[in-house]
């Protein structure tokens, strides 16, 4: 992950500069995300805020737009790249519509089997390497936030892959979510995380899957009978920030927000599993989805069946990519 870095000499020559500047207005942010205030990414966002305005001692005003009230899905990367928003956390499978598909290899199922995997990745040369393929689009990507890993729902059992068969699935917009059910049997429906709970209800679509921190933030225990446990695929987000905005701050400003970025990321990324095993817990106690946990035998059988979603998608987000995550993680397909 990316630091900003700035001599303390120069840092202070800038604060004597702006010294006269402090009666004037703020410098504001505006940060638009699509889940609850009380998921990882919520929580994270507002760890954000408070530390933002604690190292520029005011400066800056981080606002916090959640639940889609300004932007769905389909409409946030265009208002970050239009400067409407400056800030947003977008989940990864979102990149590949704006043009950068290699940000999709996160999607491909079973890639990681722990945390510990994944931050090799995300907090390495790898995952900068693919942030920076955001300047192009008149994006800075600036840290990777956890959600969790995803979980399947629906109003049955999916316990193995035959389950799958014709059910329809909620996915996001993402080619390689799309061959995942597909390669299980189901039918893919993409839609934007705001209309999924009406969607479940009605039975326009029959399940989804999503970290179990926004199935029950989202309430959507209360539409789904069934969840099962399967850890089959990541959710992060990207946090991007408007490119020309960013580079028009005063260097000391973008110090002090990085440093304050560092720190949100860090607690983001500690309280994603805790979250998840909260929500989890809530779940079950709510008592209206049955939950089950897949053995290792059933987990095996979802790898073998998936793991051609890699091969498939390789010319899509890039076979080197692949390879090299598999080199960073230790994955070996030729295992399964």
């Amino acid at each position: 992950m990316k630091t900003w870095k700035i001599g303390i000499g120069a840092l202070v020559m800038m604060m004597a500069v702006c010294g006269t500047s402090s009666a004037e207005e703020p410098i504001l942010i505006k940060f638009s995300h699509v889940v609850a205030i009380d998921t990882p990414k919520g929580k994270a966002a507002e760890k954000f805020r408070e530390l933002a305005a604690q190292y520029t001692r005011n400066k800056v005003k981080v606002e916090i737009y959640p639940n889609s009230q300004l932007f769905k899905d389909k409409e946030e990367l265009e208002a970050v790249q239009m400067g409407t928003v400056q800030m947003l956390a977008p989940s990864l499978a979102k990149f590949g519509p704006l043009g950068v598909k290699e940000f999709e290899v996160f999607d491909l199922p079973y890639l990681f089997d722990s945390y510990e995997q994944l931050h090799k990745v995300t907090q390495g040369s790898v995952g900068q390497e693919l942030l920076d393929k955001l300047s192009a689009k008149g994006i800075l990507g600036i840290a990777y936030w956890d959600n969790g890993f995803k979980q399947m729902s629906a109003n049955k059992p999916l316990k193995s892959p035959a389950d799958f068969q014709g059910v329809k699935m909620r996915i996001q917009s993402s080619k390689v979510l799309e061959s995942q059910m597909r390669s299980l049997g189901a039918n893919p429906q993409v839609m934007a995380f705001s209309e999924v709970y009406q969607a479940l209800q009605t039975g326009v679509v029959d399940g989804t899957e999503n970290p179990v921190s926004n199935f029950y933030t989202q309430k959507m225990h209360e539409v789904q009978k069934h969840l099962t446990v399967s850890d089959h695929g990541y959710l992060g987000y990207a946090v991007i920030v408007n490119k020309a905005f960013w580079e028009s701050l005063p260097k000391e400003i973008r110090a002090q927000l990085g440093l304050a970025m560092v720190e949100a990321t860090v607690f983001a990324n500690q309280i994603a599993k805790k979250e998840n095993d909260k929500a989890l817990e809530a779940v079950r106690q709510s008592g209206k989805t049955e939950i089950t946990t897949l053995t290792p035998a059933e987990r095996s059988a979802w790898k073998r069946v998936l793991i051609k979603v890699h091969q498939e998608m390789a010319s899509r987000v890039g076979a080197e990519l692949i390879q090299s995550i598999y080199k960073v993680t230790g994955f070996d397909p030729n295992k399964l």
